[in-house]
C-alpha cells in the first residue's frame, strides 16, 4: 500500500487528487496538508467526501511529511516547491508537482515569464514532464513528475502527432483556447465572482499567458527544433473544461485519411485518447469528470490550413486524473487505476 500525501489539498485541484485517489485500491492518504484550514475536518470543507475522508487538515512540515509517505503530491502555486524541494527530500520520496516550477527547463525562460527566482534550478535535469502518452518510459523512473498544465495538455496533445511528422509549418500554429472559471482556482478574487463571469466571456493573458513557453518548449521537442506558438487564453463561464482550437498551415496538401493515419499512429492504443470520427468536433461536455481528451481537426483546403481541435476537463486530465495517471506509471499500477471514470452527461 502506497501512502501519499497531498499538500495544498483545499484548492480544486488537490481536492481533485483526493477524491481520486480514495478511489484508488493500493494508496492510502496518509496528510492532507492546508496552511488555511489547519486543524479543520476535509469532510467539513469538501462535503461530497462527508463520510468519505475523516481526517483533519495539518500544516506539516514538507520535510517531516517525507519521512512518513512514499509520494507526495504538491498542489500548490509557482515557488512553493522549487523553494522548498531538496535532493536529500528526494532521497525519502517522489514528488508529483502541479505548478510549473520544474515543467520548463530552461531556468531564464521560468523567471522570465513567473518574474521570480528560482531556487532549484540543479533539480531540473531529472524532473520529468507528465506529458503521459508522450513521456510514458521517462515517467517510469522519475523522482519528480512535473504535471502539465490544463491549456498545455490540450494544446500539445492536439498538434503533437502532426508536430513530429512535420506535416504543419512549425511556427504557424496559432492557439484559441476556452477555459471554465475553476481553472483559476478556488482563491476568492473579484474578477472570477458570478457576476463578473456569467453570461460573458473575454480573451485575457493576451501574448503573455504563462503556459506560452510550455507549449512552446515542448512542441519544439516534439518537432526538433525551437519554435513559436501564438496562444491566446479565454474565460468562459462554465465550471470545467479546456477546448482548443487550432490552425496551422500545411506543408503540402493532405488528405483527411492521410491526416487521420497519422493520429491513428500515435494514439490509437491509448486508452485516454479519443481520435472522433471525420467532421466530428469535440466538446467539452462530453469529456467532463474523465481523464479522457477528444480530438478532431478539418482540412481548409481553400487556405491550405488545418484546423485541430481539442477538448479535455481542467481538473482531470488537465490537473488531478493526469497527476494519478503519471503516479500510476512512476509505481507500476495499471495506468487507469483510480481514474477509469466514464464522461458525465449532462
Amino acid at each position: 500500500m502506497i501512502k501519499a500525501g497531498i499538500i495544498g489539498s483545499t484548492g480544486y485541484a488537490g481536492a481533485e487528487i483526493a477524491r481520486l485517489l480514495l478511489k484508488h485500491r493500493d494508496v492510502e492518504i496518509k496528510w492532507l496538508v492546508s496552511r488555511s484550514f489547519a486543524g479543520q475536518n476535509y469532510e467539513d470543507i469538501f462535503r461530497n467526501l462527508f463520510e468519505l475522508i475523516e481526517k483533519e487538515c495539518t500544516d506539516i512540515n514538507i520535510a517531516d511529511m517525507a519521512e512518513g509517505v512514499d509520494v507526495i503530491f504538491t498542489a500548490t502555486p509557482q515557488g512553493f516547491l522549487q523553494g522548498s524541494l531538496t535532493a536529500g527530500l528526494l532521497e525519502k520520496c517522489r514528488f508529483v508537482d502541479m505548478s510549473a516550477d520544474y515543467r520548463i527547463k530552461d531556468v531564464s525562460v521560468y523567471e522570465k515569464w513567473y518574474g521570480m527566482e528560482h531556487h532549484s534550478p540543479e533539480l531540473l535535469s531529472e524532473a520529468v514532464y507528465g506529458l503521459t502518452e508522450v513521456n510514458r518510459e521517462q515517467i517510469k523512473k522519475t523522482r519528480l513528475l512535473a504535471n502539465p498544465g490544463c491549456f498545455t495538455t490540450c494544446s500539445i496533445l492536439t498538434a503533437y502527432p502532426l508536430m513530429k511528422e512535420h506535416m504543419i509549418e512549425k511556427d504557424s500554429l496559432v492557439i484559441n483556447a476556452l477555459s471554465g472559471v475553476s481553472g483559476a482556482g478556488r482563491g476568492a478574487k473579484a474578477a472570477n465572482l458570478f457576476c463578473e463571469v456569467n453570461e460573458s466571456a473575454k480573451a485575457y493573458g493576451v501574448t503573455s499567458h504563462r503556459h506560452t513557453p510550455e507549449i512552446e518548449e515542448q512542441l519544439g521537442y516534439s518537432y526538433g527544433e525551437k519554435l513559436t506558438v501564438q496562444f491566446t487564453p479565454h474565460l468562459v463561464p462554465m465550471n470545467r473544461g479546456i477546448l482548443a482550437t487550432e490552425t496551422a498551415k500545411l506543408c503540402k496538401e493532405h488528405s483527411y485519411e492521410e491526416v487521420r493515419q497519422v493520429y491513428d499512429r500515435y494514439y490509437k492504443n491509448e486508452r485516454f485518447i479519443r481520435v472522433l470520427k471525420k467532421d466530428m468536433c469535440p466538446e467539452t461536455r462530453f469529456v467532463e469528470g474523465s481523464n479522457y481528451v477528444d480530438i478532431g481537426f478539418k482540412i481548409d483546403e481553400r487556405t491550405g490550413n488545418i484546423i485541430l481541435m481539442g477538448a479535455l476537463d481542467n481538473l482531470e486530465k488537465g490537473a488531478a486524473s493526469q497527476a494519478v495517471q503519471n503516479f500510476n506509471v512512476m509505481f507500476g499500477f495499471d495506468e487507469s487505476e483510480g481514474i477509469d471514470d466514464i464522461p458525465m452527461v449532462p
